[in-house]
Order: structure tokens, then C-alpha cells, then sequence
């Protein structure tokens, strides 16, 4: 990689003449760079964001070099900077011919037409680049093309599903249907399935797939809970597909066994659309100040502030409340928040002042409004955790990497880059911003090996259980037969098993056999009593403490299991709960983290149970408690809406018997531009911007 073609720190001191001449510098030397050195050298791609910005701001001085800039933007292979309005005709064709219309006059640069030519000559592909490549473009422009029908999108979060789904109908609306939940069915026309690794691991209405969309968490050795999960998803969509298409940043090389089931090109590209100035701030002596000194400079803003835990961000945005405010657009949220979550926490006074927070116990309605505001500049900073670089697209200018550990360990460059990505956005900040305030990790080769691309032999008994057409003398079907004689199951109950661990699910099976024994009170139907419900937590508790499910006790645990199904309304329950709490301030929020294990972590482990309960007495069935407790016993068309923005404490007021998602939707609809007294104008507001994208 060449050193930087320029001091760039230097032109804002720059005026006339001498503006002109070390503007004409910069072009002759990357015009040496692009017929001497490699085509992605990042020293040249920088180069074209960085004078695209420059002439924007001094277009009066430099109106002479927009042609020539243009020019560089065609030879980079950068064609999303012609100026087509002030470039030659060469350039301009070029430009005209990468552009489609249908996606909203979206011009694509060099890698991405190579990528899309990958993918429409019918290989398989796995795209190693930078977060600011453009992925979710290339998606669009594949669908458009109308070859494939039915395509599915593995992607990590609900937060990120959402986002997907709110872009495609925008574009794709008469053109696909999305089915994102669990309870929509597919029609017989072309559609999209929208899903995280959990939930389309187990949809049995896929069918014949054209193409396999896929987020970049395969590699075991990544330390990821889920890879296990999604590589099992991959493998079951790849049999039903004829095509897949990867995405990994900065991966240098993809490791796959002799034997390998599917074969692939894999593309490597260094291709960013945007500029990062970096600041180094290892050295300064009061980090904490230098942080606030940094947020309070309106140029800095919007501000991503990464940090390394749920309660880090929260104490922190609670601190910086108390030390300023950045925004004067976010007292109606901050009344919302604190009528219908709680006033006693941080939450609510952190956004009256300005900031925001986005981490995996925020209530996922609730954390896509912080996005929304954030990308709007109306909520200037937002403190975050590892949950944003699963994907999730903001318009950040600056990112400050505070800390640099993520749940207790050090990061590595791999992650260091994509959380420092985040900074810059095409057409919005094209130049951006990263204080780093510790050490950058050392960086090194990246090769990841996927599960799905290795030798059956070598795959873990999770990911074994999954494969539907093992050899009946191989090794992986005697560890299967092995593991259905100590577990006692077939095979449908090995992988209702597996998402808890087959070692952990052969000690519940022990704990389970010995808790019966003793008399616990684990055969039930339907609805359970109190003690039932904490007789199964005392057994799944010697598998799994109850803080990994939100509470510090097995008693505490059920106390807001019970008071969960007993609340008239979620938002009665959030109260009571906001109320009673009596631990540190930035922990306030737990609650959410055991709404969350309600929806996924609970009902795994509940299953399990019942499994092996069910092998000393059949009459036992629990499927309609944990059917209701993952939708944290509400309707499920409540749980579905807030994935898509709308808070169950609005939805819930309207939600009226036997509701499906359409109906309570256009009730929604029609009370936002109605006289309706149980919407406030915030709420009004809220509800027209998350509907309108449905």
C-alpha cells in the first residue's frame, strides 16, 4: 500500500493560487499511482472522496479541476464520483452506463459491477471488503434483474432484518413478497426470507431456493455462541439453493476442506467509498475528559461512541447528560421513555439531553428509533456497544473507540476495522472521523474456515445433528447414533437440543432424571403454577446461572416470569419493575436482558426440559407456556410489530381479539391521522415513520 498522496490536514489552510497548486499535485501524483501501482490501493481511493469533498466546499476556487477530478474517479474505478453534470463525455458514459434507475439513479463503482458479473454468470461468491463497500446495494440490483424468485437472507440481528425489510419494500414492494416471521407463510409468487440463522433453521416452507444471502459469521474460531447455529442454517439453505452469495470484511483468505460440498469464487477487494482521518489520542493523560472535551464539538457530530458494555454505555451517556446538552429535538422521546419504560432510569434523562444508547437489552422498537433520530441529526451522539457492527447502517461522521474490549476480552484488528468503518457515509460524509483513545490491535491475515466448507469428520456434534444425508458407515453418523442412545431421542430431538449444547443437554438429562426422583414438581400441562415454573429454573439453573437470563436468582427469575403473564400491559409491567429496582444505576435496565431470554435462551432450555421429562412421563407438555413466554405472553402480532418498530406499549392499546398483523396495522394507520386520543402527537409521528415503510 503506497503512503498517503497527501497531508490532507493542510488544505483547509490553503486559499487561491496555492490551493490550486497543491490540488494540482495531489491529481498528478494519483494519476502516477493508477498507471504505476495496484488498482485498489487505498491511497488512491482516498484520494478521489477527499477532492470531491474539497471541491464541494471550495467549488468557487477550484471549479476548473472538476472535470479532471472526475476523470480520476473513472480511471480509479471509483464511478459513483463522476460529476456528471461537469465531466467529459467518456466519463459521463461511463458513469450513465453503472447507473440504474430503478434503484433511484444508484451509480455503482468498479467492484461492485465485478462482484454483480460474479453473481449473474451463476457462480458462487464470497466478497471479502470494506464495511463501506456497498453490500446491500448489490442485493438490490440482483433482485431487480428478475432471475431470482425466491432468495433468502441470513442476517445476525433483528434490528438488522428490520432494516433490511424497510429498505426492500421501498424498492421491491410489487415485486417480492418479504416474510420475516415466523407465523407468515409464503405465497406462490417470488419472495424474500428475511431471518436470523435461529429462525430459518427451522422453516420447512423454503423450497427450492435461487439464491443464499449470507452475513460473515462462519467461522467457528471468531468465538461467536451462534456460529454453531448459522453455519447449521447455512448448510440447510445450501441444499435447497442453487446459488450463495457471502460477505465477509476484511477476511484475507477463506479455508475450505478437499472435499468441500460447494465451490466458490472469492473476491478480496480494498474498495471503500469514503475517506478516515484517524486521530491517535493513546497518549492523553485524562481520556475521560478528552472524550467529553471531543463530544461537545458540534463538528464531531453525529458521533458513534463505542464502548465495551451494555452498563458502560449507560453510565456513560448518563455522565455526559449531566455535563451537557447536544440537542434540543429529543424531550418528546425522553417523555415517551419515561411514561411508558420508567423515570427512574438513565434512559430516559441520557436522551432528553441528547444522547443515545444502542445495545442488546435496549427494547428493539425503542433502539431503531435511536437510529432513526441519530441518522436524522437529531439525536447527535449515540453510545454503543458490538451490537452496531453486526451491520446496522448509520450516518455517522466520527466514530470514538473508547474502550477496547468487547465482554471482557480484547477486540482484534479484524473487529477494530469494522467498528472504525463505521465512520463515513457515502453522499453524506464522505470524509470520516475515528479517535482511537487505545492501542490498535496488531494486524494480521485473517483466514476464516468455515464450518459448512469443512470435512464432516471434523464438524461439531451441533452442526453434525443437521445434516440430512450422512453416510450410514461414516464416523458422523456413529457420533449421531452415539448421541441418540445417551440422550435417548431421534433425531428431531437432537436438534431441538442443540442450540443448548449436546454436553450441556446430556448433564440437563442427569439433573433432570435426579430432580424427579427427589419429587420436583416438573409434570405439568398448559399453564404451570408458580412453583412449577420455579422447580423447571432450580433444574435448568445447574446448567445455566440465572443471570445469563436477566435475573440474579432462580426466585428472582420467576417472580418476573409470573409478574410478566400477570400484567395487563407491557407497559404496566416495565413500570412496576422501574419502581422497584435497587441496584446500580447503569443496571437499571436488566429487565431487558431477561425480556430478551424470554424470546430466545428460556424457551431452548424449557424445551430441553421437557424432553427429558417427558421420557419418565409423556403426559407432560409445556408447549404453551413456552409459546407464550417467548412472545412474553402477549399476542404474537405484538412481538412482530415491535420488530418492525412499532413498541408493544402503543400497539398493545389498539390490539383488539384475534388480530393478525394487517388488521392491527391499519388500525394503526388510521389513528395516526385521526382524532384519537390514546396517540400523543410523538407518537403520531412515530408510528407514520415506521408504517410508511411497510
Amino acid at each position: 500500500m503506497s503512503p498517503p498522496i497527501a497531508d490532507w490536514t493542510r488544505f483547509s489552510n490553503l486559499q487561491g493560487s496555492a490551493l490550486r497548486a497543491e490540488v494540482f499535485k495531489v491529481i498528478q501524483r494519483a494519476s502516477q499511482l493508477l498507471q504505476s501501482g495496484e488498482p485498489d490501493d487505498p491511497a488512491i481511493l482516498e484520494a478521489i472522496p477527499r477532492l470531491v469533498e474539497l471541491l464541494s466546499k471550495r467549488s468557487h476556487e477550484l471549479v476548473t479541476f472538476k472535470e479532471v477530478v472526475s476523470g480520476l474517479a473513472r480511471a480509479s474505478g471509483l464511478w459513483n464520483y463522476i460529476d456528471k453534470d461537469n465531466a467529459d463525455m467518456p466519463d459521463t458514459l461511463v458513469a450513465e452506463a453503472v447507473t440504474s434507475d430503478e434503484l433511484g439513479g444508484i451509480t455503482f463503482h468498479r467492484e461492485q459491477v465485478v462482484a454483480l458479473n460474479t453473481l449473474l454468470s451463476g457462480k458462487n461468491l464470497i466478497l471479502s471488503a470494506p464495511t463501506s463497500f456497498g453490500k446491500s446495494l448489490l442485493i438490490d440490483a440482483l433482485l431487480i434483474t428478475g432471475r431470482y424468485k425466491r432468495v433468502a437472507i441470513v442476517l445476525p440481528t433483528i434490528a438488522l432484518l428490520d432494516e433490511f425489510r424497510r429498505r426492500l419494500l421501498s424498492r421491491f414492494r410489487d415485486r417480492f413478497q418479504l416474510v420475516m416471521h415466523p407465523s407468515e407463510m409464503p405465497g406462490a409468487g417470488a419472495v424474500v426470507f428475511l431471518g436470523t440463522q435461529e429462525r430459518l433453521i427451522h422453516r420447512e416452507d423454503l423450497g427450492q431456493l435461487d439464491l443464499v444471502d449470507e452475513f460473515y459469521k462462519l467461522d467457528p474460531s471468531r468465538k461467536d455462541e451462534r456460529s454453531v447455529a448459522l453455519n447449521a442454517a447455512v448448510y440447510r439453505l445450501l441444499k435447497r439453493s442453487k446459488q450463495f452469495f457471502f460477505l465477509g470484511p476484511n477476511i484475507d483468505n477463506v479455508a475450505i476442506s478437499d472435499n468441500a460440498r460447494w465451490g466458490f469464487e472469492f473476491l478480496k477487494t480494498r474498495f471503500s467509498t469514503v475517506a478516515v482521518d484517524t486521530l491517535d489520542l493513546q497518549s492523553v493523560p485524562n481520556k475521560r475528559q478528552r472524550l467529553i472535551d471531543e463530544i461537545g464539538e458540534e463538528a464531531n457530530w453525529p458521533a458513534l461512541v463505542f464502548v465495551s458494555s451494555p452498563d458502560r454505555a449507560n453510565s456513560l451517556a448518563a455522565e455526559l447528560a449531566n455535563e451537557m446538552a447536544v440537542s434540543d429535538l429529543t424531550s418528546k422521546f425522553a417523555d415517551w421513555l419515561s411514561d411508558n419504560v420508567g423515570p427512574n432510569g438513565l434512559l430516559s434523562r441520557s436522551v432528553r439531553f441528547g444522547f443515545g444508547v444502542h445495545h442488546g437489552r435496549v427494547p428493539r422498537a425503542v433502539a431503531a428509533k435511536m437510529v432513526r433520530m441519530f441518522n436524522e441529526q437529531k439525536l447527535p451522539v449515540l453510545f454503543c456497544t458490538s451490537t452496531l457492527i453486526e451491520g446496522v447502517n448509520t450516518a455517522a461522521k466520527t466514530v470514538m473507540i473508547f474502550d477496547k474490549k468487547i465482554n471482557r476480552a480484547d477486540y482484534d484488528f479484524f473487529t477494530f476495522s469494522n467498528i472504525r468503518g463505521r465512520a463515513g457515509r457515502l453522499g453524506q460524509h464522505h470524509i470520516g472521523r475515528v479517535l482511537v483513545f487505545n492501542e490498535v490491535p496488531e494486524q494480521e491475515a485473517l483466514e476464516v474456515a468455515p464450518t459448512v466448507f469443512n470435512e464432516d469428520e471434523d464438524l461439531p456434534d451441533e452442526y453434525i445433528v443437521y445434516i440430512e444425508d450422512r453416510q450410514e458407515a461414516s464416523r458422523s453418523e456413529a457420533r449421531v447414533r452415539d448421541l441418540r442412545r445417551q440422550l435417548e431421542v431421534d433425531d428431531a430431538e437432537l436438534r431441538l437440543l442443540s442450540p443448548i449444547g449436546l454436553k450441556s443437554a446430556l448433564e440437563l438429562k442427569e439433573f433432570t432424571g435426579a430432580a424427579l426422583e427427589d419429587g420436583a414438581d416438573l409434570i405439568w400441562q398448559g399453564v404451570p403454577q408458580y412453583k412449577q415454573i420455579e422447580a423447571c429454573l432450580s433444574v435448568i439453573s445447574r446448567i445455566q446461572r440465572p443471570h445469563a437470563f436477566g435475573a440474579w436468582s432462580v426466585a428472582q427469575l420467576t417472580f418476573y416470569i409470573d409478574q410478566l403473564r400477570r400484567s395487563p400491559t407491557m407497559r404496566a409491567f416495565l413500570l412496576d419493575r422501574d419502581r422497584d429496582y435497587k441496584g446500580k444505576p447503569e443496571g437499571h435496565d436488566s429487565i431487558f436482558k431477561f425480556m430478551r431470554a424470554c424470546e430466545y435462551g428460556l424457551p431452548q432450555y424449557l424445551t430441553a426440559l421437557e424432553i427429558f421429562v417427558r421420557q419418565r412421563q409423556p403426559l407432560a407438555n409445556y408447549e404453551l407456556f413456552i409459546g407464550s413466554l417467548s412472545s412474553w405472553f402477549r399476542p404474537e402480532v405484538l412481538k412482530e410489530l415491535d420488530e418492525e418498530g412499532v413498541p408493544v406499549q402503543i400497539a398493545e392499546r389498539f390490539y383488539k381479539n384475534d388480530d393478525n398483523k394487517t388488521t392491527l396495522t391499519i388500525r394503526l394507520e388510521a389513528a395516526t391521522t385521526a382524532d384519537d386520543g390514546r396517540l400523543s402527537a410523538f407518537e403520531k409521528e412515530w408510528l407514520a415513520d415506521v408504517l410508511h415503510a411497510r
